[in-house]
């Protein structure tokens, strides 16, 4: 009887084995860590924080005017009067750009009581129209307020502050990120008996620009006659995060 001879295999199933990184015949034989695996025991990850306060040079304002009546056609009448008013005055008066004055809500609504003998009954409506200012002179910003006050005026929501432009302050809290994110990875290396090597991979997360808010509604609606509103901006945050890995030696 012939016997047929195999080609042996044995190399070719090592070899693929090998490149996968995993055991071969049940684990006669054991392939070497693979480079990446190698890589990711000698590396540091931290993430560093940078944060700077600066004062704003931008206000938010959200300036309306509120109108009720007996129809909804004197209601809107009404309050459209004063908001042209009020317009007129941010426009020619204050200077203010078109392009920094836009509608915020605009709309009339009904209103209604309600007793359990008559059930709900209208009494009326409401017309309300509001306007968004960006406005940059923050030491009159009080100064405004009061004005469209007197004008008709009887919503001033939210102020907020902020920074027109917050690029300009990255360059410093990423610095400061970086530099925090060294401090971290250094400290892991000695504890760990090792030397800090390169960064070898950076990502940024954030790069945000907080806002300052105080609500001055009822506070501007209490105001004398012969007082001013005062209007403190305070600080903005600027920050940002660094992920970083480095090489530990």
């Amino acid at each position: 009887m012939m016997r047929k001879w195999l080609k042996p295999v044995g190399v070719m199933m090592l070899t693929g084995t090998l490149l996968l990184g995993g055991p071969v015949f049940g684990g006669v034989f054991q392939a070497t860590p693979a480079y990446a695996d190698e890589v990711q025991k000698n590396v540091i990850s931290v993430v560093g924080n940078g944060e700077i306060t600066v004062k704003p040079d931008i206000a938010y304002l959200s300036i309306g005017v509120e109108t009720q009546a007996k129809t909804a056609k004197e209601a809107q009448s009404a309050n459209a009067a004063k908001f042209s008013q009020i317009s007129k005055l941010l426009k020619d008066t204050w200077k203010i750009d078109s392009k920094d004055l836009k509608t915020g809500q605009f709309y009339v609504q009904p209103n209604y009581t309600y007793n359990e003998k008559e059930g709900q009954k209208l009494t009326g409506y409401t017309a309300t129209h509001t306007l968004n200012v960006t406005y940059r002179d923050l030491e009159k910003v009080g100064t405004l307020i009061d004005a469209v006050t007197e004008a008709g005026a009887n919503r001033i929501d939210n102020i907020r502050f902020s920074v027109e432009n917050g690029d300009q302050y990255l360059a410093e809290v990423i610095q400061k990120a970086m530099n925090n994110a060294n401090v971290k990875a250094s400290a892991i290396a000695k504890a760990a008996n090792r030397q800090l090597g390169a960064a070898l991979n950076i990502s940024q997360s954030g790069g945000n620009v907080s806002l300052y808010s105080e609500n001055y509604a009822m506070k501007t609606m209490a105001v004398a006659a012969d007082s001013g509103t005062s209007v403190e901006p305070g600080e903005i945050t600027v920050s940002t995060s660094l992920s970083i890995t480095y090489e530990m030696k």
